[in-house]
Formats: C-alpha cells, structure tokens, sequence
C-alpha cells in the first residue's frame, strides 16, 4: 500500500507544480495587463522613468579604443521574444516533430517566468541534438534573420567600438557564429548546454542560466566596461549599470520614428548565402498558421507537379496560374530558322531553383534538355524534360553539350549551384564555346513560407518545398539572342563572353555579379565542396 501511495503524492505535486502555479502566474499576468490597460499613463511612465538615457543619445565619435558590453536579446535584436530563434534550431536542426512539440509548449511558456521559459524552450530545441547539425544551423540559417531583425542604432554604437563582448542568457552557440562573424564581437559570453558525446542532453550545464551582471564582473574584475547597452528591465538596468557609459534601448522611441530596421545596403557583410526551408521567421502564430497548411499545401505541391508531368504546356500553364503559381514572362526570342541551321539554341539562365529548365520549357511551349552537375534519383525520374548529368571534366562536359546541341535545344545554368538572394555567382565559360545561338534568360522567384533550395538537406524535396508555397513565383526574362560580334563566333573569348552574359542577366534582375562559386557556397553552408559521387550523394 506504501508505493501506491507514493505515487499519489508525486501525481499531486506534479499537478500543483504544473497546474497551480501557471495558473497563478497567468492570473498575476492577466491583472497587469489590465491594470496597465485601464491606466497607460502608469504604463509610459515606466518607460519614462529609465535612469539611463537611449541608445540614440550615444556619441559614436572617437570610440574606437572603448570597449563595449550588451545582449543580443532585447538589445541587438528588434525582437523581444527570441522564441522565433528556438523554432529555426528545432525545425532546420531538428525535425518537423520537434519544431511541432515546441509548438505545442506556447500556452506553457507564456505563463511561467523567464528563467524556466527558456529552460523550457532549451529542452525541447536541444534534447538529443546533434552538436554539428545546431553549429551548421548557426552558421548557415540564423545569420539570415539574426541581419534582418538587427537593430540599426545598435549597431552603429557597437561597429564605432574596437572591443565588443556580448552577455546574454539564450545558448551561447546560437549566436556566437553571427556576432564573432558578421558583427566583429571579440568574446561571448552565454548560457552553455550540458553534452554527452556528439550529443545535447537539453539540460544547462553545471553553472545554470547566465546572469548578466555577474558574468561580467567575472569577466572585467576590478575594471569597468566603457559603454553598455541594454534593454529597460530591471536586470538590464543592473547590468549596464557597472559600465562607464550606460544607454537603454527605448522601444517606443523607435515605434514612433520607425527608423531601427537595418536596410540591406547596410549590413556588416552581404548576405550571399544562406540555407534552411523556412522563408518566414517563426513567431508562435506564424509557425501554427504554417502547420494548419501544411496538409493543403503537400496536397497542393503533388497537384502542381502532376500538371508539368502529365499535361500539355499550355494547359500546365493555365491550369498552374489557377492553383496560386505566378508566372510573369517578358520579352521573346527569335532564334535563326536558316536552312543551314546544324545546332540547337544555347538558353543561359540564372538559377534559382531545380524547377528552372522546366518553367522555362512551359514558357516556350516545346521540349528543351537541360543539364546538371548533380541531381537526386528521384528529382531525375520526375522530371518532364530530359536531363543529362555533367561529370565537371571539362573536355567529356564540352562533348556531352556539342551531342546535344546537335540534337535540339539546350538549357544549361553556368553558375551551378542556385542562389536565393540579388548575387549572381559566377559563370562557367565552358557554354560559350560550344553555341551559336545564345540566348540569355533572367530567371527570378519569390517564396513566402519555403525555400526550394537547400545545400544540407534532401535535395529530392527541393520541388515539393517550393510548389507547397501558397503562391510561388516565376519571373521569366528572355532578353533575345546574343549578337554575333558579342560571342567566340565573332572573335570574344569564352571568359568574354561569359562576364558580358553574367553582367547582362544581373542588370536585368537588378543583381549584383559575384566571383564566388559552387565551392564557396558549399564549403559556407555545409562544410564540404559540394561533389557528387556514385557512392554517396553530398546535396547540391
């Protein structure tokens, strides 16, 4: 009768633990956004009433000897919440299940206190995570949202510093990758994650959550920091208060002047490449709006890619504009019909995803061939066109596209891998020797919730991602054939040839011309050089 007994007791304090107090902390946070709700002259008050003065009254001049203290939370990022941050982690370097469990945790999360909040969100996100699958999500995926979520004023304070040190609760190797690479941070300090092996247990290590004020004492000693930075709670407000220099973020200031978002043009480094499937950043009510679509949305993709398999060209591209797939075409071609015509026409597109050849083939209504560096057993098999694989031997690749061109039109995308931003990498010149009629076609996409390309993950479900977007994009530019005088017909070099095309096609998307290629990306994104072999596939 004693261990029935026992688990009674324990049943009864799980209950209280996980019921009781939630509920209490619920109601106390309920009765303060009332409160604040009647009276919100008590509200801006609070805000009012910082000791310190904002981050928009800190002189950046002569600054560069200084040393400079903040969080990423709340003071780096826009952001508050670093929710968002978590769900990127548990759904690119965990699983779908995961990121749905994290999910599930919101009504948790929302009652208890910060402390356990983020313990919370550290088991579900770490719990039998592999260490190179959370460092390849820090260095391929989060820079993406960490730069677009960057506080403008921020960083101009933290970019005048010559020495930077970040302090911050949330697991150090979330964003030590971005701060020491893209914001020139020296150190960080953060919240370090109890391993066994190869492996995250979940669980923090001996030292707990980091506490912000005393880590840097730890850190400085006896000296003081120059500037600190930090947001307008009370352990902030401790925290830069052991600086010479202290400024607060106020979030209201920059709601009114609407001028904290970091443009594009004024990042630390350009964003060129990046991984994962998530196009959106993953707040609580974008990730459930994206699981209540995921069923339509697989149902959707399916419906989409049987219309290219299995339909005529003209109905695929009715039929496809009705399901939510834009397509905007411009401009036209008119190839030579000379009777002495031997070759095909050479189409030099810009890549953006594995469905290119196809939309473009759709476009022109009439079978083309394209041809690929590496492509999955199972994206070759759905294909509706015919694909022929390059083995990167210069002199076998420059005979397999001859054959070809002898025998009909050819597609062939010279950078060779794709890109998801305004760059264009840099073209193989091989195509510029082998085509009398080059056609140059600026391809350009748009996604609102996947990514249809990856470089670490399964390559065979790049067309799935892309067509289960709501309503996916094709911008199709053909910009007519290349005068002879311009190709090695008319005297150019194939190096010649091949920038004019590359800055061509970029002036027409409003790009930007790249010398990186393939191997940069890959070596970036996934740590290897992005070679197929017949043994084991390396995703491209």
């Amino acid at each position: 009768m004693v261990f029935p007994l026992v688990l009674l007791k324990l049943a009864d304090w799980l209950l209280y633990q996980f019921l009781s107090i939630p509920c209490y902390l619920a109601g106390r946070k309920i009765g303060n956004y009332v409160f604040f709700y009647r009276n919100p002259s008590l509200k801006s008050s609070q805000h009012a009433s910082s000791p310190f003065p904002s981050v928009t009254n800190c002189s950046l001049e002569c600054r560069d000897s200084q040393t400079l203290v903040c969080d990423i939370n709340g003071t780096l990022l826009r952001s508050q919440s670093f929710f968002p941050y978590f769900m990127l982690v548990a759904f690119e370097g965990g699983s779908i299940v995961r990121a749905f469990l994290l999910l599930l945790s919101c009504p948790l999360l929302w009652v208890v206190d910060h402390d356990l909040k983020l313990r919370v969100m550290v088991f579900i996100t770490f719990c039998g995570l592999r260490k190179k699958d959370v460092q390849s999500v820090g260095r391929a995926v989060m820079p993406k949202f960490f730069l677009e979520n960057l506080n403008l004023q921020v960083y101009e304070v933290l970019a005048s510093t010559g020495n930077r040190v970040v302090f911050t609760s949330v697991p150090r190797v979330m964003v030590e990758w971005f701060l020491k690479d893209y914001l020139g941070v020296s150190d960080v300090v953060g919240t370090e994650l109890q391993s066994v092996g190869n492996y995250f247990t979940g669980f923090l290590s001996e030292s707990g959550l980091l506490v912000k004020h005393k880590a840097l004492q730890e850190f400085f000693g006896d000296s003081k920091p120059d500037i600190g930075l930090g947001s307008s709670s009370p352990h902030d407000h401790l925290f830069i208060s052991l600086c010479k220099e202290a400024y607060v973020v106020n979030k209201e200031e920059y709601k009114k002047r609407g001028s904290s978002v970091m443009p594009r043009e004024r990042y630390p480094k350009p964003l060129i490449f990046h991984d994962g499937r998530l196009a959106f950043l993953p707040t609580p009510f974008a990730t459930l709006s994206m699981f209540l679509w995921l069923p339509l949305g697989l149902t959707l993709a399916i419906f989409r890619l049987c219309l290219g398999i299995f339909l005529p060209y003209n109905l695929a591209f009715k039929l496809g504009n009705w399901s939510g797939v834009e397509i905007k075409v411009k401009g036209f071609i008119n190839p030579s019909k000379s009777a002495k015509r031997t070759k095909g026409v050479l189409y030099v597109c810009t890549h953006r995803t594995l469905l290119d050849p196809v939309f473009l083939s759709t476009v022109l209504e009439k079978p083309l061939t394209a041809v690929t560096y590496s492509l999955s057993k199972i994206s070759e098999f759905l294909a509706p066109m015919k694909t022929v694989r390059l083995t990167r031997d210069r002199k076998q690749d420059g005979e397999t596209m001859q054959r070809l061109l002898s025998e009909g039109d050819l597609v062939v995308c010279p950078e060779g891998t794709t890109c998801r931003e305004p760059y264009l990498l840099r073209f193989s010149s091989l195509f510029a020797e082998l085509a009398d009629e080059i056609v140059p076609v600026a391809i350009n996409t748009h996604v609102s919730m996947f990514y249809g390309t990856t470089a670490s993950g399964f390559k065979c479900l790049d067309p799935f991602f892309f067509l289960m977007n709501p309503t996916p994009s094709y911008h199709i530019q053909l910009l007519g054939k290349v005068p002879r005088e311009l190709t090695c017909a008319g005297g150019r070099s194939s190096f010649e040839v091949a920038n004019h095309i590359q800055r061509q096609l970029a002036d027409a998307l409003g790009f930007e011309c790249t010398n990186l290629t393939r191997k940069d990306k890959y070596m970036m994104l996934a740590g290897n050089e992005g070679i197929v072999n017949d043994k084991k596939k390396i995703k491209s």
